[in-house]
This record gives C-alpha cells, sequence and structure tokens, in this order.
C-alpha cells in the first residue's frame, strides 16, 4: 500500500498539520484505524498535563496507620474501617 502525505486539521488548536508517509506506515503496523486528530504540539501537550502538569490537582493524601507494622504511612483514598491498610512494604510483601 502506498503511502502520501496528508493534510489534516487539529481538532485542539485548529492548525493543519501533515500526517506524514512514515508516521501513516507506523500507525498501519500498529493497527491503528484511527488518523491523529491532534498536532504534534498539541499531543504533547496532553501528554505533559496527563503526566502531572500544573493542570490537574494534586491528590488528596490520607493518613493512616499500617495494619501490620503500625508505621504512619498516606494513601490516596479515603480508608474505610472494615478493611486493613497496609504500607507500601508491607502491601507489596503481602501480594
Amino acid at each position: 500500500m502506498a503511502f502520501q502525505d496528508k493534510t489534516l486539521k487539529c481538532k485542539d488548536c485548529g492548525e493543519d498539520f501533515v500526517f506524514t508517509e512514515g508516521e501513516q506506515e507506523f500507525y498501519a503496523e500498529k493497527g491503528f484505524e484511527n488518523e491523529p486528530a491532534r498536532c504534534r504540539s498539541c499531543r504533547d501537550s496532553r501528554k505533559r498535563s496527563r503526566e502531572g502538569g500544573e493542570s490537574h490537582p494534586q491528590r488528596e493524601m490520607h493518613e493512616v496507620v499500617c495494619a501490620q507494622c503500625g508505621i504512619t504511612t498516606e494513601v490516596p483514598f479515603k480508608p474505610r474501617n472494615d478493611r486493613p491498610i497496609y504500607c507500601r512494604e508491607c502491601f507489596n510483601a503481602n501480594k
């Protein structure tokens, strides 16, 4: 299958960008069925925001005491009294 460069419009910024032959070959090899909807800079921007950019609020942490070793630790969920909570080390040891 012969690929040719295509000009697409970014759904975020509205700018035109080129979907190159090489990118199309890569998409075909990976089995991707849809063309990219965003330009490179908008894709990179979304990726950075998912990886802890300023646009995401800090996760609320809750202080708990480990049910196994007794140290104080923090967990990213509100603990319930019906289940034991473990620190990272004890949790990994009990896997």
